[in-house]
Formats: C-alpha cells, structure tokens, sequence
C-alpha cells in the first residue's frame, strides 16, 4: 500500500487540495489534537488511507505550524498507540505538516476513543460489533476500492465523461489529469482504476461491470404481467442514473403546483427530490458483488418501486435505519457528493420522508432482505384537493419560519431546520422562496447579518394567508 503515498506534495497540487476541501481521503486539522489525530488516523486506515493536513484550518485556511522534532515524535507516537498500529509517513512542505496514512492491511483498527471508519468527507465512529460484521460481511477491500484490471485509459476511459465530472464538481485543472484522478481516489500510483473511477468514467458500463446497468420499467396495472415499456441504461453510472430520471419524468403524470402569485407550475405527482434521492441511494449503496440482478425501477398504476441488490448495509441495525447509515461503496458516494447528488451519509432517508409529508402523500415503504425497496405511493384522489392540501402545508411551514425569525432574527439556518424539523435544504428553499415572495429580507452578512419580516397585507395566495396567521 505504500506505493499510494510516494508522491511529493509540490505548491500547485497543494493550492488545488486547499480549494477542493476535505473529502474521502483528505483532512484539514489547524492544530496538534491528539485524540482527533488518532480517530482520523484509523479512519483512514480502516478505510482507502489518506492525509491529514496539519496547519490548515477546516475552509482550507493556511494557519501554519511550528514543525519540530517534539511534535514529529508525539505524532508517530499516536500512531504506534492505535491497535494495530497505523503506519504513517511524515512529510513537510512549507509551514504545513502532512501525515500521509496509509491503508491497513490489518483491518480493523482502533484507537483510544473506538472504531472509525471514513465515509465522505467525516470519520464515523462503529461499535467493535458493527465494524467487525462490516468487515466480515462486506469484505476489507470494497468493492468500489477494488482495482479493475480491465479499465485503463487506452481502454475504457471516456474523457468527455471525466471533463463533465471537473465541471460539475467545479474541480480545476491545475494539475495533471492523472493527480487529479489520484487525489479523489480512483487511480493509483500504478495508474490502475478502481472499480468506482470505472462506474463514473467509462462509455459501457456492460463492457467491464455488467450488474452495474439500471433497468426501468413501466407496467400496465398493479403487478408484472403486462409491460407496456422496458429500458436498460448501459452508460456510466451519472448517464444512466440521468436517463432513469427522464423515464421517471415520461411516465409519471405532471400536475400544476401552485406558488403565491407566480405562474403555475408543473411538477411530478410523486416529488422529485424524493425519487432522485432513492436513485442516488440505489446507486451509491447498491452491492455490485452480486451480479445476477440490477438495479430496478419499475412502474406501476398504484406505485413506483425502486429496488437494488443488497439489504442492510452490515453493521446497521434496522432499527437504527434513517438514524445511521454507513456506505456499502463510501468512495462512490465520495463521487456522487462531488457532484452534490448527496449530502453526507444517512441523511437521505428523512430527506425522501420528508419530501413525501411535504407533498401530502402517503409515506414510502422500505423493506430490506437481500434487497432494498423504497415504495412511493402515487396520488389517489383529485389532483386540485392535493395541491390545495401542499399548499396548506408550506403555508403552515412559512408561518412557523416567521414566527421563529419573529423571536430570533440572527437565527441560523441549521437552528431553524432543528425547530420545524425541516432538513437544512427544506430551509434553504423555503427562505429563498420567501425572499422571492417578498416576505423576508436578508439583512447584512450571511454570517453576521439578519433577517427582517416584511409586512403586507395581501389577502389572496400564499403571501395573504401568511400575513392572515400573523394578524
């Protein structure tokens, strides 16, 4: 495993690390913490390997360090407390101290405080239980981190699929192509692709990972029995996870929504961000060992039912499901969060419920055996009383919102999300919805500034009702 690490850091791939952030395999610490060392470090370890970056602060900062003897001791000295011990490589460049971890070959490892396993950008800490069961059953090299020895850049590698990825990720080409493959993770210094770098970057996905292709369905009625269109998507895996969004789009029923004074618009009968959350959570989660089944989205004149192979991931409890979450494929989902198709591990769950409440719908079903299934129930009844019925609820959301702005104008956008039960985006856009209506105004800085509720009185549409219930 050493050979990931024998690169030198030079100025140019530092300033794209500082402008990318913390992800699978990086981590800003602004100081010497020793047991915030230790946990990073059997993350990593536990995980792909990775570096710490000591002297920079979590928006990627420059803060500088004293780089002595004493701290290069104390710092291998964590290391060696870990059990196993964590092997790292120390390396200074600048006033920036960078501990290169690499990956285990003992896993799991632990440190004082527990477990740790790295998924995105966080280290999530396990019970000795949970992560030896994860191990166990999902294997110590994961199947997204596993190299493919097919897929190379003379074979497969599609480089308008890499230069799609870069503009959607806002990713720079200041360094070489491979640097850049290499720093999130699906290349390595042997310029082998993992097989995650292989589901985003190749032309057919059937060529080098067939179970990867996304099947869709449309069916006449409420079982199997007549098809009425069938679609296999064999692309990489954004291209076939877009074109499975388009048939959702084909084949569901659009409904006018109405929003304040503004001109209808048309929306799908099942939300979505609730579809493309179970999309996402199907590809990034799915177990790609198994290779007699796909992913499945198949629609029926009752429901839309979105399956893919591989229950529970192992070291989750069910009833700790949308609670916790750890990823089957932690550096696919590290790609897909990339392109901002997710947030952080275990949070798209509540966002699909909350999507469904927010729209008046039935809740979804989740069953898990050797599969997952997330079951949305389409609209019964007339499609005016449902939107009436949505409007009611984001009424009575905004009104809460302002009621909360009314006691606290500095509130913070998180501590709103903690007292409607909102998620952080369910506040975000219904803010910005309410700034457009002309209902709030943002007062200086995000950080420093305030909100200011602007008073009408307009007696039809949203913005009326909103300033009836504060009347």
């Amino acid at each position: 495993m050493e050979e990931e690490m024998n690169n030198k850091m030079n100025k140019q791939e530092l300033e794209f690390i500082l402008q990318e952030g913390e992800g699978l395999k990086i981590e800003f610490k602004e100081a010497l913490d020793i047991k915030g060392l230790a946990k990073e470090m059997v993350a990593f370890a536990n995980s792909l390997g990775g570096r710490i970056f000591l002297g920079v602060s979590d928006d990627g900062n420059i803060k500088s360090i004293s780089i002595t003897n004493k701290l290069k001791s104390q710092i291998q000295s964590i290391a060696r407390d870990c059990d196993p011990e964590v092997k790292i490589d120390l390396e200074e460049f600048e006033d920036i101290l960078i501990i290169n971890v690499f990956e285990g070959d003992d896993k799991p490892y632990k440190c004082s405080s527990g477990f740790y396993l790295r998924q995105g950008a966080n280290s999530q800490k396990m019970t000795v239980s949970e992560i030896r069961k994860f191990f166990n059953e999902e294997g110590k090299i994961l199947f997204d981190e596993r190299i493919n020895k097919d897929f190379s850049f003379e074979n497969g590698f599609d480089k308008h699929k890499f230069n799609s990825f870069l503009e959607m990720s806002k990713i720079s080409k200041v360094i070489p192509i491979k640097d850049i493959l290499r720093n999130i993770g699906v290349l390595d210094n042997g310029e082998k692709f993992r097989n995650a770098g292989v589901l985003f970057f190749c032309s057919k996905i059937e060529e080098f990972i067939p179970q990867a292709v996304v099947t869709c369905v449309l069916y006449k009625g409420k079982d199997k029995v007549f098809i009425i269109d069938k679609k296999d998507f064999t692309a990489d895996l954004f291209s076939n996870y877009k074109n499975a969004v388009d048939f959702l789009y084909r084949n569901l029923k659009l409904k006018y929504d109405i929003k304040g004074f503004g001109p209808r618009k048309e929306t799908l009968e099942i939300p979505e961000e609730a579809l493309k959350e179970a999309l996402v959570n199907a590809l990034t989660h799915r177990d790609y060992l198994e290779k007699g089944a796909n992913i499945l989205i198949e629609i029926y004149d009752d429901r839309v039912e979105i399956t893919n192979p591989g229950g529970l991931v192992s070291g989750i409890k069910k009833d700790e499901f949308g609670r916790k979450s750890l990823s089957r494929n932690p550096l696919l989902f590290s790609l897909f969060k990339r392109i901002d198709l997710v947030e952080r591990v275990g949070s798209g769950i509540n966002r699909i419920r909350n999507a469904m409440k927010e729209a008046g719908l039935e809740p979804p079903r989740f069953e898990f055996t050797n599969f997952f299934t997330i079951t949305f129930y389409r609209p019964r009844g007339n499609i005016e009383t449902r939107v009436k019925t949505r409007v009611k609820t984001r009424v009575k959301t905004r009104v809460k919102i302002i009621e909360i702005i009314k006691e606290n104008s500095s509130i913070t956008t998180p501590e709103i999300a903690k007292d409607t039960g909102l998620t952080i985006k369910g506040v975000e856009w219904n803010l910005t919805k309410m700034k457009e209506d002309g209902l709030l105004k943002r007062v200086g800085s995000k950080k420093g500034g305030h909100w200011e509720i602007i008073e009408k009185k307009e007696e039809d549409g949203e913005k009326g009702k909103i300033d009836n219930n504060k009347s």
